[in-house]
């Protein structure tokens, strides 16, 4: 795992870009909206739109994330279709809790004037419980607030347990971040499982999960006990990264009268889109692959 992270990381940034193309919509704010009207217009995908930039620790370029942000909400207003993704290491978690979660506040009541949703990332471990106290306080107050939990951690059952009585939309995802034996589940068949799992404890909870997957055998596993369970299509939905063929499966999900969403990143600073891409290689080489094969039509 050591090697395989050194070799991603020595790549050049200009090669990143290459293999980066396909999973982001490109630079600037224009550059996501574009994207969400183009999946929206041509296939009936709706989109969560987010801004690339983690592990920001100056406050003035914390200040103008927030402010693209704000800007963001202005330009994705009047698409139903349409939500927002963010992070707590953008957003100043790196100086203090109350000072991000103040600046979460801003967005998500700036959002709410415009009926935009709006999700909070979840990172490394370290930050689990800062994210969860921030999403419950500001959840309490606003309804257009979502969280994302993670199938690979131990402790996500007792999360969905304390999560806010009234409906929240959950996206349950296996998780990028490499995590100890000791916090989390190292065999992806078990993550996936877990997966499965906690999707329905969600429902069981009275929540809405956001199934984020691109296992097809997964999916089809969520549909069929979904279906037989007679839960409504409308109290779910399936989310992948821009940029991943899936294209059938999703749109047998849009067939179906159901959502499916894609991660639609942008960068304002093409250096924090370098770094998605070589996060994204390093949890899953096969997308190398994946990009050449669109590249070349193969």
């Amino acid at each position: 795992m050591g090697l395989k992270n050194a070799i991603i990381d020595l790549m050049p940034g200009p090669l990143v870009r290459i293999f980066a193309a396909p999973y982001t919509a490109g630079k600037g704010i224009a550059s996501g909206v574009a994207k969400a009207d183009d999946l929206h217009a041509r296939l009936g995908i709706y989109s969560t739109v987010d801004l690339l930039a983690e592990e920001v620790f100056r406050r003035e370029d914390v200040e103008a994330t927030l402010q693209v942000y704000l800007r963001m909400i202005e330009a994705l207003k009047d698409r139903p279709y349409a939500s927002i993704s963010l992070k707590p290491t953008s957003l100043g978690i790196n100086e203090s809790e109350a000072y991000c979660q103040a600046n979460l506040r801003r967005i998500v009541e700036a959002a709410a004037a415009h009926r935009i949703h709006i999700t909070l990332d979840m990172e490394e471990r370290h930050f689990t419980d800062v994210t969860l106290r921030m999403f419950r306080a500001i959840r309490e107050e606003f309804d257009n607030f979502g969280i994302v939990l993670q199938s690979r951690l131990f402790r996500t059952p007792g999360d969905i347990k304390a999560l806010p009585a009234k409906r929240c939309k959950v996206r349950i995802c296996i998780g990028i971040y490499n995590e100890p034996a000791d916090v989390a589940l190292q065999d992806k068949a078990d993550m996936k499982d877990k997966l499965f799992e906690y999707m329905q404890m969600l429902l069981d909870q009275g929540h809405y999960p956001e199934i984020a997957t691109h296992d097809e055998p997964l999916i089809r596993r969520c549909i069929e006990h979904l279906d037989k369970r007679g839960v409504p299509k409308d109290a779910y939905e399936f989310q992948m990264l821009l940029g991943v063929p899936r294209t059938q499966i999703q749109q047998e999900i849009v067939k179906r009268g159901q959502i499916i969403r894609l991660y639609v990143p942008f960068a304002e600073d093409w250096k924090y889109a370098v770094r998605y891409m070589k996060r994204r290689l390093a949890h899953s080489p096969s997308m190398a692959f994946m990009v050449m094969k669109n590249l070349f039509g193969s």
